[in-house]
């Protein structure tokens, strides 16, 4: 059997992937539309981080211009809120629904939201195991059924679970903070109407991402167990 053309590949990885293709896609086109409606406020990215960090008590928490295009993100060890270039400058519905989702991130660590814990704690593993998991699978493969191959395929299939679980706590912890997202923009009327329509449409294309991403980890991971029980 080829490692590289089997039924677990045809039938779960290749529409997985095809999913993924789409939900990037898909953030693309959305975030294009909305990065060009600029909103009443005429707040950027910056200001609305800094309202929201500062009405939630969290002063401390600084917003930093990051490099990188969509590389937004909130670092939990330094607690720091990093915007890319086109949020952190920019005013539209786009921009200020990525900054309030990054706040909410924040608002998450600072409340000791538990799902964001538990995927902070294991990432390290995640990561390694995302990486490492399918090298060993495949050398395990190519030494076949005997016990060194079934070793490193099953501790191929146990690292990869490690990337599996993390992508699925991942999940609700991005759903929440849109969530909180949504709520501060709406509530403190930074946005309203249909602005909120716009921002709320690029977070949850954002979302789609996210649930894609677990359908590949997903179809991999059957598609390793099936192969090794046909091994």
């Amino acid at each position: 059997m080829s490692f590289f053309l089997d039924t677990g590949f045809i039938f779960f990885v290749i529409p997985a992937m095809l999913f993924a293709l789409y939900a990037q896609a898909r953030i693309k086109s959305v975030y294009a539309r909305y990065a060009k409606r600029m909103s009443r406020n005429r707040l950027t990215g910056r200001d609305v981080a800094r309202s929201l960090l500062d009405q939630a008590g969290m002063d401390h928490v600084p917003v930093e211009v990051t490099q990188g295009h969509l590389s937004d993100h909130y670092d939990p060890r330094s607690k720091v809120v990093r915007l890319s270039p086109e949020v952190f400058g920019n005013n539209s519905l786009a921009a200020l629904g990525i900054a309030a989702h990054e706040v909410g991130h924040a608002i998450q660590h600072d409340d000791g939201y538990a799902p964001l814990g538990i995927r902070n704690a294991i990432f390290p593993v995640a990561s390694i195991g995302s990486q490492a998991a399918l090298p060993l699978f495949f050398i395990g493969f190519i030494f076949g059924g005997n016990y060194f191959g079934g070793l490193l395929m099953d501790i191929g299939i146990a690292l990869f679970l490690c990337a599996v679980i993390f992508q699925t706590i991942t999940l609700p912890v991005e759903f929440d903070a849109s969530k909180r997202a949504m709520s501060l923009l709406g509530s403190g009327g930074y946005l309203q109407g249909e602005e909120l329509k716009g921002a709320n449409a690029v977070l949850r294309a954002a979302a789609l991402t996210y649930v894609a991403g677990l359908a590949v980890a997903l179809a991999h991971l059957i598609r390793l167990i099936i192969l090794r029980d046909r091994d």
